[in-house]
């Protein structure tokens, strides 16, 4: 089963066989094959829990090793075990003894959903059978079973299938020409998106994405790894370019018949947001403008198509960014939660279907960062936030009648929850700086906590970089800015260390939270090892601070990033022990885009940089990212012009690496070679590495190869002054 782990007692018995540890062993040195993901030893060094938990309605549901538990108490203390193990479930034709790889409880007492490698199906637990199990068909995906377990839809190439409890295929489309694409995620997964499949509350109806993209220009990856290599087009709509048009199906099961939304004009809107009504009759959709400043919430009708009404719209002078669908209130037909960012911050909004607002749920200088779950009569709604800290991640709740809002967790650090169905109790994921993970539950009413589970340190007895945070000063000399730092562990405050600076800097990002080592990566320990300082800091343009601080790029990206960013390497340069002639940057995507913008607005400040995916300049970007934050380039010439590194590259000094997946489909290649074209014009001399066949990021063994890459270089360059 793919979640379930060794349990570290045992592995914490092989790794420490005697109680007194060495000298060598506190020193040692972990590799790249330890610290990064895809590395041979990664997951002995990653803190894990012996037991994972879920609510089956009110029970509390233990998988442990290859079996499922059922815990009797809240004590955690007495037990019993189901008929039910990962080695198979026996006595089913249709599963034929396949290893269940994941169990999904639900709030139905009795039936859980199993999922094989090769299939997905219901099973009994008070009787033991399996109700309904659908085999996979050969080279579908995007897998999708309907709440009824009565139903499989899927894709395969760009139509849509749906597959009945008898094992019946029925096409559900028929589109001949590969760019218009069915039942798969649309506008390339912005907005929340990450489907294209979406059941009704009974089953009986399934709503569904249709992405016409014959007018995109295609955009030629290659794949090099044929005799000849092939081009594989990708439809990649560039800012101010043609985007696709999406249009919204409903497919009715009981009669087989589909109907389309009346979405109307413009063909270039985006469709987001999709959510049905408690009662299967509604379909909810937020449509955003190309522009993307003015939002509309409007109800259709699943059975004619037509649209019902307009319950409201929301407008910004910059952009306005739906990403969570209405959630009805658990037993009302007529009131729904909206997410909103309207007073600056995301907040909890209750409507009526009239598109009426009753109230707004919370306020203030925080943001809810996700929904958990309402109780059993839909009192009380339950949430993550940001209060009171923008690093920590607390359980909190809001009565819906009386607007009080009751924090459930103290501990600072990241919290996650699980809430039972009556709402009485929740297991609270809790990991902090200083805590690998812990699995606790809580009795909401009383606040009583048990422990259930806890993570080891897979680092014990063994002495490792220090992690520490901080806040600074932004370049508007106002707002904080949270940084981590990492030292050796041998840290001598005498000494002068050479720093590496990781940044990202872009929307929908937070780098430093106070999570197990303040979300500190295997990277960062690898380099302090090394006898590096690693340093990070969200700059503003980042996200969970608000709606000002995340705009606050708008046309402009790479400015005031880069001001932030430079706050911090003045506080580096304060410091006694930080080597201010051995400095270097490194970043990924959005983070490569501002290491080389970094490098370019101040080539005087670094020696070394490395770059993965860079953007170079944002016309090759994709629209809907694109024009989000700069506009379309038509709107924002200036903005784009001052942004491309593109009229920068004379300014490089420093040694630069920069690294690309030859088949990226995000940040396209050409991003890269347009930059080396710049730079061999103005005679400076970037150094370029390509992982042929990797998309955006690099994956399995290779990303330690990566890794490996980025340290040569740094430690071959950050001593010297020539090239």
């Amino acid at each position: 089963m793919t979640h379930y782990r060794q349990s570290l007692i045992s592995l914490f018995i092989m790794l420490f066989p005697f109680a007194a540890q060495t000298s060598a062993q506190e020193n040692r040195i972990f590799t790249l094959e330890e610290l990064i993901p895809g590395g041979k030893e990664h997951d002995q060094y990653v803190p894990l829990t012996a037991a994972t938990y879920q609510w089956q309605g009110n029970r509390l549901m233990v998988i442990e090793n290859d079996s499922v538990w059922e815990l009797i108490n809240t004590e955690g203390k007495s037990r019993k075990k189901l008929q039910l193990t990962f080695a198979g479930i026996s006595g089913s034709p249709a599963v034929k003894e396949q290893r269940v790889n994941h169990l999904t409880f639900t709030n139905e007492e009795e039936t859980v959903i199993l999922t094989t490698d090769s299939g997905i199906g219901t099973y009994d637990l008070k009787n033991k059978t399996v109700l309904t199990f659908f085999n996979y068909p050969e080279k579908s995906e995007n897998h999708s079973l309907s709440p009824s377990g009565q139903y499989l839809a899927y894709t395969k190439a760009n139509n849509l299938y749906l597959l009945d409890s008898i094992g019946k295929e029925h096409a559900l489309t028929n589109e001949s020409d590969r760019a218009i694409v069915c039942g798969q995620p649309v506008h390339r997964n912005e907005f929340g998106i990450n489907k294209g499949i979406f059941w009704s509350p009974d089953g009986n109806k399934m709503a569904f994405y249709r992405m016409d993209e014959r007018m995109v220009s295609d955009y030629p990856l290659v794949d090099a790894s044929a005799r000849i290599a092939v081009v594989k087009p990708e439809k990649y709509p560039m800012a101010g370019m043609t985007s696709h048009q999406v249009t919204i199906g409903i497919h009715d099961t009981r009669d087989g018949k589909t109907t389309w939304l009346k979405t109307g004009e413009p063909a270039d809107q985006y469709l987001t947001n999709i959510a049905w009504s408690p009662d299967g009759e509604d379909l909810y959709v937020a449509h955003l403008n190309r522009g993307q400043e003015t939002m509309q919430l409007k109800r259709y009708n699943s059975a004619t198509g037509d649209e019902e009404r307009m319950l409201f719209s929301e407008t910004h002078p910059k952009y306005v960014e739906p990403e969570n669908p209405v959630l009805f209130v658990r037993g009302s037909q007529d009131r729904f939660i909206w997410q909103s960012e309207r007073n600056g911050f995301n907040h909890l909004y209750l409507y009526d279907t009239h598109g009426n607002l009753l109230k707004q749920l919370t306020d203030g200088s925080w943001e809810v960062t996700e929904i958990t779950g309402f109780d059993e009569k839909g009192e009380n709604i339950y949430f993550l936030s940001t209060l009171p800290s923008p690093i920590d991640r607390h359980i909190c709740s809001v009565n819906i009648k009386s607007g009080k809002i009751t924090q459930h967790t103290t501990l600072p650090g990241i919290h996650t929850a699980q809430l039972s169905y009556s709402g009485r109790y929740l297991i609270d994921h809790h990991t902090a700086h200083d805590n690998p993970g812990r699995i606790d539950l809580m009795d909401c009413r009383t606040g009583k906590i048990t422990l259930l589970n806890k993570a080891d340190n897979p680092f014990a007895g063994y002495r490792m970089p220090t992690v520490d945070v901080g806040t600074l000063k932004a370049a508007d000399g106002v707002t904080d800015l949270w940084y981590r730092m990492v030292k050796p562990a041998d840290f001598d405050p005498a000494k002068k260390y050479p720093v590496v600076i990781y940044v990202y800097g872009g929307p929908h990002s937070q780098l430093v939270n106070n999570r197990w080592r303040y979300g500190s990566g295997g990277w960062e320990t690898h380099m302090a090892q090394k006898g590096y300082i690693l340093f990070v800091m969200d700059n503003r343009g980042t996200a969970f601070r608000g709606l000002a601080f995340e705009q606050a790029t708008h046309r402009r990206l790479g400015t005031i990033e880069a001001e932030d960013q430079m706050k911090g390497v003045e506080y580096l340069r304060s410091l006694p022990y930080i080597d201010s002639e051995r400095m270097g940057i490194h970043g990924w995507s959005y983070g490569g885009f501002m290491a080389i913008n970094m490098l370019l607005r101040y080539p005087d400040l670094f020696r070394v940089g490395v770059a993965g995916g860079p953007v170079i300049d944002w016309k090759y970007y994709e629209v809907m990212y694109g024009e989000r934050y700069m506009d379309s380039p038509q709107e924002n010439p200036e903005g784009y012009e001052k942004s491309s590194l593109l009229n920068r590259a004379g300014e490089l000094k420093a040694h630069l690496l920069i690294i690309h997946g030859d088949e990226d489909p995000t940040v396209v290649l050409q991003n890269t070679l347009q930059f080396l074209k710049a730079s061999i014009k103005a005679g400076t001399h970037p150094d370029l590495f390509l992982y042929p066949g990797h998309g955006h990021n690099m994956i399995g063994p290779d990303r330690v190869h990566l890794h490996e890459h980025i340290t040569r270089y740094f430690e071959n360059f950050i001593d010297r002054n020539s090239p």
